[in-house]
């Protein structure tokens, strides 16, 4: 092995360092930059959302005639796993993707302070995919004042209710606090109670309550380890308000200034 001293750049970040007061910020302007000039869209406008609020796409957007697929094939070729008018229409207003790149290009992630207690922020959609009907899981982990750790996936299971969804969200926000947690204290760090916050006062009564029952006996044995690790203290679930909960941005679309606040509150900020 080389010591090829500090590390300036690593997996296209690039990396500055603050040791006297103790923060290090990481950005990709560069790799953003590129990415804009590749698809001729260096000089586009900048727009401070990614996407409208309540805007989704589904496979009945797909071409469902000859001329929707004579449209379509005008498409440029790279783009062709784009299905159809609307999908493309969406990418074209997704154009507002590279608009927020040009918008976001100076936004660096900030990492500091003295506070080094974890936090994690749990969210959910009810049914976003609507080819199968299936939810979403957002979760956001802070630490330091920044994000460390983030998911946002489809659920693996069709729910029947929002409560369902929030809960089998919390159970996954949960998995990853105690994982966060081993490693932290495997780097020497011992972090006690970690807090998950979740704004379903529904999802949070199931996981301290065993004794619900009529409402989750058809909900999966593995959803229940929340209930383990609330109880033995390994996690302190809390509830928090909707506009105050940063896995907001991950589950849907918002508006600017809810926009704005999170990438902030998850330690994001221009430089």
């Amino acid at each position: 092995m080389m010591d090829l001293g500090r590390a300036n750049k690593i997996l296209g970040m690039q990396i500055h360092r603050d040791r006297n007061n103790l923060k290090i910020w990481f950005y990709q302007k560069n790799y953003l930059k590129k990415i804009l000039r590749r698809f001729n869209m260096h000089d586009c406008k900048s727009i401070s959302t990614p996407l409208p609020v309540n805007f989704k796409l589904s496979s009945s957007m797909c071409p469902g005639n000859e001329v929707e697929r004579k449209q379509m094939s005008r498409v440029p070729e790279s783009s062709q796993s784009i299905h159809g008018e609307s999908w493309w229409r969406a990418l074209d207003s997704c154009k507002e993707d590279f608009e927020i790149y040009q918008r976001t290009s100076d936004v660096t992630l900030c990492y500091g302070g003295l506070e080094f207690t974890v936090r994690g922020y749990v969210d959910s959609d009810f049914v976003g995919d609507l080819d199968k009907m299936k939810s979403t899981t957002g979760y956001v982990f802070i630490l330091a004042e920044a994000a460390v750790s983030w998911v946002l996936k489809l659920q693996t299971i069709v729910a029947l209710s929002t409560t369902e969804v929030k809960y089998m969200a919390v159970t996954q926000a949960c998995k990853e606090a105690i994982w966060i947690q081993w490693l932290l204290e495997e780097l020497g760090h011992q972090q006690g109670k970690l807090f998950v916050f979740c704004d379903s006062q529904s999802a949070l009564h199931i996981a301290r309550n065993p004794a619900f029952y009529s409402r989750t006996k058809h909900i999966g044995v593995q959803y229940h380890f929340v209930r383990e690790v609330v109880e033995d203290g390994s996690v302190d679930l809390q509830k928090i308000h909707t506009n105050e909960n940063l896995a907001d941005v991950l589950t849907k679309p918002i508006n600017a200034d809810k926009f704005i606040w999170s990438r902030s509150s998850c330690g994001l900020s221009k430089t």
